[in-house]
């Protein structure tokens, strides 16, 4: 514990990376996850059966793989070479967590009523056109609670960053638990704390759009 705290200049900077590599990995995996719910859900049947083969894919396929193939398999055929590892850790995290956004905004775009897609089809909207305007504002709205979960979920899961040299919070515990192992039972809960923190941070803001969402109906 004493080695912790007279090094917490370098736990700050731990977090303050899992903390980038989840807000990055975030917004990416919102706006791939958006895209792909509206090739899943759209007119092209090429593009819609390639949004479910890759959702279906990935989604079942472990983070551990995906991060694999990103930071050895790729550079192997000269993708992502000279790419920074945090980016690389980013592209990891957003290709898998795309996926889950995918499946919460489709559960939310159930939920919209039918006559309101059909009503914007009669005016003489266009399927994006109806997307954007009608059906994605609300699915959002009801995706809500699922998203965050996601979101929670995608912010543990940056610790399989640990494996490949980035040294977010996870790689800096075993740095510090590799040269303290007697004190090893301290320095988790320390570092349990902080994703704690940084986990409820996330439930709350999820929690307060909700209730924002669901008082503006």
């Amino acid at each position: 514990m004493n080695e912790v705290f007279s090094n917490f200049d370098l736990v700050l900077r731990a977090f303050w990376l899992t903390v980038q590599i989840a807000a990055l990995s975030g917004v990416v995996s919102l706006v791939l996850g958006t895209v792909l719910v509206a090739m899943r859900i759209g007119p092209i049947g090429v593009l819609r059966q390639f949004a479910t083969t890759y959702v279906t894919l990935v989604r079942n396929t472990p983070l551990l793989v995906v991060f694999i193939f990103i930071f050895i398999a790729a550079p192997n055929v000269g993708w992502f070479v000279h790419t920074p590892f945090l980016l690389k850790g980013v592209i990891a995290v957003s290709l898998y967590t795309s996926t889950f956004v995918c499946e919460a905004l489709r559960s939310g775009i159930n939920a919209v009523p039918v006559g309101q897609a059909e009503a914007a089809r009669a005016i003489g909207m266009t399927f994006s056109q109806n997307l954007a305007h009608v059906v994605l504002p609300q699915a959002f709205r009801a995706s809500v609670p699922p998203l965050g979960s996601t979101m929670i979920a995608m912010t543990k899961n940056t610790s399989v960053a640990a494996v490949f040299g980035l040294m977010e919070a996870t790689g800096r515990m075993r740095f510090f638990t590799n040269r303290h192992a007697d004190d090893a039972v301290g320095i988790l809960i320390v570092f349990a704390v902080g994703y704690i923190v940084i986990v409820e941070l996330i439930s709350l803001a999820s929690y307060g759009l909700e209730r924002r969402w669901r008082a503006a109906r």
